[in-house]
């Protein structure tokens, strides 16, 4: 059986100028990278505009297992298959962070005859946007630090600056760092420490952001620490949004590749959403809806994160909400909720998948609240058995929605073609009626706690000491009318990684909040998420090497 990347080196490349034209993308439109990717320009963003809007498809899935959901090869394989049924179609996908794509969770370019390509090119340094991302976020960090030694006119205090440093690598070693060290030439010592880049507030901007100037805007709102007099501290006041506008201008054209069988996929941006918002660009999103019929898209992770931030995050900023919700889920990882250990999955165990469902019900019934029809989506195993997909399609009846198996890992666009027709009628036959979960003038409070107990399913929210401090200096400042976007763990409803299938009676514990104002929402922090992961004991990196032909080696 060949890797993803063999399966990827074999495919003979369409110059990316042929495989945009399909959607009205000229030449003159371009900006290349090389033959096979390239950004488009903002002439040609703006110059569609007007253009009428086509559908709008999410894709997300059930709570992430070891077993795998494949929720990025779903995407890739739908848009596929729509696209083989007649209908003009595009993908808008995030980019892949080095920090997995080198230790644990693999890429995000999808996998076997469902991918994005060039692969290698996408899960490594792709057009720079990541470098980009970085070096914006660490300028600001050095300005700040120079703005201390020369002086600190504004009266910040070294103790509550809460803008952090960033590299895209999973580095425990740098997620607590004392900097300035070494006498009066170089700096003011104080604490700091470093995110993941994708957890960076810049990658946020950079995603929610619908222009240049918009993105100087959000920039210049960041709040990056506090005064003595403990008043925010802004970067307007520093006066540098031009200068990272300027590192970011080329980052904010978002990238275009192909898939496998030509479809024409936008890839840009890539926030995670276990500690950001979990999508891609709004700039890309919005400009897929404008050149094409269908556009299909994913949200981060499961469907209590990801999704539930594209719906109340990201949607809001979007000229149009999604007209249907796709739920990935897997038998494989289905039977892991149910009880069952990963070595145990291979056999067939009927009764797991019925105890395993808990998870994708309530996913299920979680989208429904937004008005949005569901539609499910089996991505199919060689394990799975007629009696296990049996179960699974007379329990998916008993909630009243559509479900079909989709082998497009091993069939490619052929073996989405059911799922595609059943969303195309489900979207015809079922109109989408967006409501979003909370007000916007409801109190953060208020937003967390529904979340917690619509969304998960739990009771309520402990909020500790410093969480609830920071409820009370945030709507003094004006800020609780922004949404939250709560840093939870992915693996469970609950803010337990091990609790996995459907649990109930638990409160999610928000030990503090950080303000995301350029980003324009409140991270809530819950449980131990780290916005710095650590590598495994055996990472990804391992496995990984390059022929003496330049070509990748062991990069999935």
């Amino acid at each position: 059986m060949k890797t993803d990347i063999e399966i990827a080196q074999n495919v003979v490349l369409q110059p990316i100028v042929d495989v945009v034209e399909k959607v009205g993308i000229g030449y003159d439109d371009l900006e290349l990278y090389g033959k096979y990717k390239a950004k488009l320009s903002f002439d040609k963003i703006e110059a569609v505009k007007e253009n009428d809007l086509g559908k709008l498809i999410l894709v997300t899935a059930i709570n992430p297992t070891p077993a795998g959901e494949g929720k990025s090869t779903v995407t890739i394989g739908l848009a596929d298959a729509l696209s083989k049924i007649g209908k003009k179609t595009m993908i808008a996908l995030r980019e892949p962070s080095l920090g997995p794509v080198m230790g644990i969770k693999g890429g995000a370019a999808g996998g076997g005859y469902a991918q994005v390509l060039p692969m290698e090119d996408i899960n490594l340094h792709f057009t720079g946007d990541m470098h980009a991302i970085t070096t914006a976020n660490n300028a600001l960090s050095a300005l700040i630090d120079n703005h201390l030694h020369q002086g600190n006119s504004l009266g910040i205090d070294q103790r509550r600056i809460i803008w952090k440093r960033v590299v895209d690598l999973n580095d425990r070693a740098l997620r607590k760092v004392t900097v300035g060290l070494g006498g009066p030439l170089n700096g003011i010592p104080r604490e700091d420490g470093f995110d993941i880049t994708v957890a960076s507030e810049i990658m946020a901007i950079l995603c929610l952001a619908t222009d240049v100037n918009d993105l100087k805007e959000r920039l210049a709102r960041i709040v990056i620490g506090y005064r003595f007099d403990r008043s925010p501290v802004y970067v307007r006041d520093l006066a540098v949004e031009g200068a990272l506008t300027l590192l970011l201008k080329d980052a904010l054209k978002p990238n275009l590749v192909q898939t496998i069988y030509g479809t024409p996929a936008f890839v840009h941006g890539g926030p995670f959403a276990n500690i950001a918002h979990g999508c891609n660009s709004v700039l890309a999103t919005s400009t897929a809806l404008r050149l094409t019929d269908y556009v299909v898209t994913e949200a981060g992770f499961g469907a209590d994160l990801g999704a539930e931030k594209f719906l109340d995050i990201k949607t809001p900023n979007l000229p149009k909400a999604p007209d249907a919700v796709v739920i990935v889920a897997t038998l494989r990882a289905l039977k892991m909720h149910g009880g069952l250990a990963k070595d145990q999955l291979s056999e067939e165990n009927v009764a797991a998948v019925r105890a395993g469902f808990a998870n994708l019900k309530r996913h299920v019934q979680n989208v429904k609240k937004y008005g949005i029809p569901a539609v499910v989506a089996i991505n199919e195993f060689v394990s799975d058995t007629p009696a296990e997909i049996a179960a699974l399609k007379e329990l998916c009846a008993t909630i009243d929605v559509p479900v079909e198996l989709a082998s497009v890992w091993a069939n490619g666009a052929e073996g989405g073609v059911d799922l595609a027709e059943t969303l195309v009628e489900t979207i015809a036959t079922n109109p989408a009626n967006y409501q979003r979960l909370y007000k916007a003038d409801d109190s953060l409070e208020e937003k967390v706690t529904k979340i917690v107990t619509e969304i998960y399913g739990g009771t309520g929210v402990v909020f500790e000491k410093k969480a609830r401090t920071q409820l009370a200096e945030f709507a003094k400042n004006g800020w609780d009318s922004l949404p939250v976007c709560m840093a939870k763990t992915q693996y469970s409803f609950s803010d337990d990684p091990t609790a996995l299938g459907a649990p109930e009676n638990f409160d999610i514990t928000v030990r503090e909040f950080v303000p995301k104002l350029g980003a324009g929402f409140i991270v809530a922090l819950t449980g131990d998420v780290m916005t710095m992961p650590g590598l495994p004991k055996q990472p990804a990196a391992l496995n990984m090497d390059v022929a003496e032909n330049g070509d990748a080696i062991g990069l999935f």
